[in-house]
Formats: C-alpha cells, sequence, structure tokens
C-alpha cells in the first residue's frame, strides 16, 4: 500500500534490528529496549504464529512498525484464534503523518481477508476506538492479566468477522514473549 510518500509492506527477517530502531526513538529510553526486545522476542516465537509484521517505509527509511501475533480465547475446552496487535511504533520525526494509522488499517485488512475473527489491543482508549476497537470486557473477553480499574477499558476488541463478539467468551491467551505482567499493564 502507497501512502503520502511511504508504503506500508511485510517486514523481512533481515529488517529485525532496523524495527527495533524503530520502538527505541518512538519511546523513552528504557520502555524502548523494554519494547525493542519484546519485538525481537515476538517476532522469534513459534507461539506468536501467524504474525503480521508490517513497516512503513519512505526512502528507505523503515519509519514505523506494527505487530500482529496469534491469540487464543479459551472457554471451557474450547479456544478459538484470533490475533492482538502489539506494539505499534513511529518514528518521532514523523509522527502526525498518518503512519501508525495506515499500519494499523493495512494490518486490519490483512487479517480480515485471513478470515480472523477477533483482534485484541492494549492501547489508549482515546486513539483505538477510531478504527472501530471498543472495551473488551464487558462482552466476557478477558485479558491475560488482570488490567487495574481505569485502565481496564484500554482492553479492546474488534470483531472483523461478523458474530464473533457475544459468541465467543472468555480468556485471552497469547504468546509466551507477551505472556508476562509486566507487559499488561497500561
Amino acid at each position: 500500500m502507497k501512502d503520502n510518500g511511504f508504503i506500508i509492506r511485510e517486514s523481512r527477517m533481515d529488517e529485525t534490528g532496523r524495527i527495533m530502531d524503530i520502538h527505541r526513538a518512538a519511546f523513552d529510553v528504557a520502555e524502548g529496549e523494554t519494547i525493542a526486545r519484546l519485538v525481537a522476542e515476538m517476532l522469534a516465537d513459534r507461539t506468536a504464529m501467524p504474525l503480521c509484521s508490517l513497516v512503513a517505509e519512505g526512502d528507505g527509511v523503515l519509519m514505523g512498525h506494527v505487530l500482529f501475533t496469534a491469540v487464543h480465547v479459551v472457554e471451557g475446552g474450547k479456544a478459538f484464534p484470533g490475533q492482538i496487535l502489539a506494539p505499534l511504533a513511529v518514528r518521532p520525526e514523523v509522527q502526525g503523518w498518518g503512519i501508525g494509522g495506515s499500519l494499523i488499517r493495512e494490518g486490519l485488512q490483512i487479517l480480515g481477508a485471513k478470515g480472523v475473527g477477533l483482534v485484541f489491543v492494549l492501547g489508549h482508549p482515546s486513539y483505538y476506538p477510531r478504527f472501530g476497537f471498543e472495551p473488551a470486557g464487558p462482552h466476557g473477553l478477558e485479558a491475560p492479566h488482570p488490567i487495574a480499574g481505569e485502565a481496564a477499558e484500554a482492553w479492546m476488541v474488534l470483531e472483523l468477522q461478523p458474530g464473533q463478539i457475544g459468541r465467543i467468551r472468555g480468556e485471552v491467551r497469547c504468546c509466551k514473549a507477551l505472556n508476562h505482567p509486566q507487559h499488561w499493564r497500561e
């Protein structure tokens, strides 16, 4: 996909270092390093498959990255597949260009075309609803780890295939790399 001087494309395995640099640049030093390491772990984590890793590139420079990895909603003995958006990062010097939104929309389009029913995110409640995300808790979709009080509305879901919300309930289980309580604080 081409947009405003940048293209959105699938990332390549040989770009992991450049992708980590995007996340380091997008966040403060400590958080950026933590997220960069998490991204590298998730890209290599077999339990994250299938994944959708997209980059925004302009003039040979990687400007943004989004990663969607596999989850399962577990209820009783049943497990329903889905995806989680985590993380999203855009280099500070190009924030405000629409790169983050373009990455999300392209990822959701790809996942929808592949038949993915539900996509989850733990993110800013003022940002993600513009893409159709809504609080997941009221629909009986529990995060992998408890999310404290006010931040509970940051745990959101988007239905890509009609009829999923209301039919599927339970606890969301994510890949091993993401399944640590420190990643579940908003």
